[in-house]
């Protein structure tokens, strides 16, 4: 019971965080994010270049980019493009776990700037939806709405519990294999220490026998 609790409130917790974090000319930044299977994520970013005029940061021009890179937990690239100082980007992981999200600007644009800025925003799940834009594209009323809504809350929750039990499968099949090693170890330990026993009990045999003391 306290399993399936804590399992609800981690699918009801939001799924998106905001922050903002400075990277250099050649720096590049990356996430880890944990996502179950056949779920959306929405990334939405903007970057600030340093004034050093002023010392605070302004919009950064045009010419500025931001280069985003998605690997899936096989380490395959599922996105990976050149965007403008400003985006929204979306992608559906087809692979539960670990997901790494690496962005960099292209250095050759940043007309003498020392460092940038990136505000940060990343959705998962129901929260990368936007209801608003649904609701005037279906025609839905607010309580076929407030249903879609819980609908897709619940179909987050169940991934969530998948992935969950995915994640506990890899953690006991990890376990298992370990404890095999440590078997298989400690034998192979205790046939070392048996050989050099009857190693040594030889030798002494061959040495009491040549100084003829037995």
């Amino acid at each position: 019971m306290k399993k399936l609790l804590c399992i609800f409130l981690l699918a009801v917790i939001p799924f998106s965080y905001a922050l903002y974090f400075h990277i250099s000319e050649t720096e590049r930044k990356c996430f880890i994010e944990e996502i179950p299977e056949e779920t959306q994520v929405i990334i939405n970013y903007k970057t600030e270049l340093f004034d050093t005029r002023t010392g605070g940061y302004m919009q950064s021009s045009p010419g500025v980019g931001m280069h985003v890179q998605v690997t899936d937990p096989d380490t395959k690239i599922i996105l990976s493009r050149l965007y403008s100082y400003e985006g929204r980007i979306s992608f559906t992981s087809h692979s539960p776990g670990e997901h790494v999200i690496c962005l960099y600007s292209n250095s050759t644009k940043w007309v003498g700037a020392s460092q940038l800025r990136v505000h940060l925003d990343i959705q998962v799940g129901e929260h990368a939806i936007d209801y608003a834009q649904v609701a005037q594209k279906d025609k839905l009323s607010e309580l076929q709405l407030r249903v879609r809504q819980l609908l897709d809350q619940v179909d987050q929750i169940t991934k969530e519990q998948n992935y969950q039990r995915y994640r506990e499968e890899r953690f006991r099949a990890t376990s298992e294999s370990t404890n095999q090693r440590v078997f298989w170890w400690s034998l192979a330990q205790l046939g070392i220490l048996v050989c050099m026993g009857v190693w040594q009990m030889r030798h002494l045999k061959s040495f009491f026998e040549a100084k003829k003391l037995v």
